[in-house]
């Protein structure tokens, strides 16, 4: 067997129980992005101030939903989807009879990573005893392309300064959402103060350090814009902060 597993990764699944009930419509209330077109997605779930609490890629599921989430959060985020669902005749709760896989290159069955098309593909699959995991090959490949995931990076973080607009994590013409406000107002100004970006690890700044991955050699910090070294943008986001600087200045 192939190892692409993401064994860091689990699945929660949306379901309704009565035949009228929307499980699009009640997640689209709550998230980031536009979940009633095509999926997956990548989005995420926000404090009423507009911090990152979880993020998470969505998949269709028939008439439900699947949220391919971090395996440490899982729970957590039944719990708070559930508290957001009051008299909603929904299903809430893992699904660990499959599992998310990936490989970094395209292929048959597969679909591409919502947020960058460098990052791979994925799919979902029943779990089998020989699953191999590819949790290791994963983390570097998206360090690599300087994109942050998960609570111990974008927990706590202004939604913009996740770097979600970039990657394809917010629609701005979807309606209201959790945090919204905070996350339209920061668009309509056009300037995002602060990014999370991956630096070699001898150059983080400790007290700006959200994560570190020794192995790597890399770090995840949240810095002012003027602090970012551009030598350790990738392409994409030293695009994105150019852009924001050009706005600035008009």
């Amino acid at each position: 067997m192939a190892q692409t597993r993401l064994f860091s990764r689990s699945l929660v699944r949306l379901t309704p129980l009565e035949a009228d009930e929307d499980v699009r419509g009640f997640l689209q209330g709550l998230v980031t992005n536009d979940v009633t077109g095509l999926l997956p997605v990548w989005a995420g779930l926000l404090s009423a101030q507009g911090k990152a609490m979880f993020d998470f890629l969505v998949w269709p599921a028939g008439d439900g939903l699947l949220l391919d989430c971090e395996t440490d959060a899982a729970e957590e985020l039944v719990k708070r989807l559930s508290l957001y669902r009051l008299r909603r005749k929904i299903a809430i709760g893992r699904d660990d009879a499959h599992g998310i896989h990936w490989e970094p290159e395209p292929g048959d069955g597969g679909a591409r990573d919502p947020r960058m098309l460098a990052l791979g593909q994925r799919w979902i699959a029943p779990v089998s005893e020989d699953d191999e995991s590819a949790d290791e090959a994963w983390l570097a490949h998206r360090l690599s392309l300087g994109i942050p995931e998960g609570r111990a990076e974008l927990g706590d973080i202004l939604w913009l300064e996740t770097n979600a607009a970039e990657l394809n994590g917010v629609s701005f013409t979807k309606g209201c959402y959790v945090g919204q406000e905070n996350t339209a107002r920061m668009n309509w100004r056009q300037k995002v103060n602060r990014r999370l970006v991956v630096v070699p690890l001898e150059n983080s700044d400790e007290k700006r350090r959200k994560a570190a991955y020794p192995a790597l050699g890399l770090a995840v910090d949240h810095l002012r814009v003027d602090d970012i070294d551009p030598a350790f943008l990738p392409e994409w986001q030293a695009r994105a902060i150019a852009a924001d600087g050009e706005n600035a200045e008009g």
